[in-house]
């Protein structure tokens, strides 16, 4: 067993490649890219791409499906941070992220080409949704009940209601909006088109 400098011990044997790991998660992303659909995808045309054995990927992800949760959720950017100055000002931020992910036509491909399988892939689907979209619409959550209780939205205000509203307008422009309408300031417009139905 080898003792670290930190004082924490690493189990035997060989460690895990961050090059490897790299290699497999954006040759994944590249062959859905290239239109092989979640069915079609293998772990040998895979290995085959990032140039590693199959015993590579099995040693890192037990199944396929395991892989490309992994592989698309690196397509989602971190949250940003938010300043909690003001309702207004978070949401934009939010929002915003949506918008600088969708302006990524690779990202943007591959999610449409995994997502089409969605039925087929249930599990994969949900647990994708768990890790990379719930965080965000959590956040969403958070960012409107905080104004309720500030007074900065209505008292009323229907949380799952508002947070649909925002989300699902980026995601109408990010996907069927008018071609190159993923202006810098579509956030900005978005969420001030929105307040003006849910501010007091």
């Amino acid at each position: 067993m080898t003792i670290q400098e930190s004082g924490t011990t690493r189990p035997a044997g060989r460690p895990r490649s961050e090059k490897a790991e790299r290699a497999i998660i954006e040759a994944t992303l590249d062959l859905i890219g290239e239109g092989m659909g979640v069915s079609e995808l293998s772990i040998e045309a895979i290995a085959s791409r990032a140039g590693v054995g199959k015993t590579t990927i099995y040693r890192r992800w037990s199944n396929k499906e395991d892989l490309v949760v992994d592989a698309l959720s690196t397509l989602k950017s971190p949250l940003p941070p938010l300043s909690g100055t003001s309702v207004r000002e978070d949401l934009i931020a939010l929002l915003d992220a949506m918008r600088r992910e969708s302006g990524q036509a690779r990202s943007r491909c591959v999610m449409n080409i995994a997502m089409s399988e969605s039925d087929r892939y249930p599990r994969l689907m949900e647990r994708f949704f768990k890790r990379a979209i719930e965080p965000r619409r959590e956040a969403l959550r958070a960012v409107i009940e905080r104004g309720i209780a500030s007074g900065e939205l209505r008292p009323d205000l229907d949380v799952e209601l508002g947070t649909a509203v925002l989300s699902g307008t980026m995601l109408w422009y990010t996907k069927w909006g008018p071609a190159g309408d993923l202006a810098p300031d579509l956030a900005e417009r978005v969420v001030d088109a929105a307040l003006h139905g849910l501010t007091p």
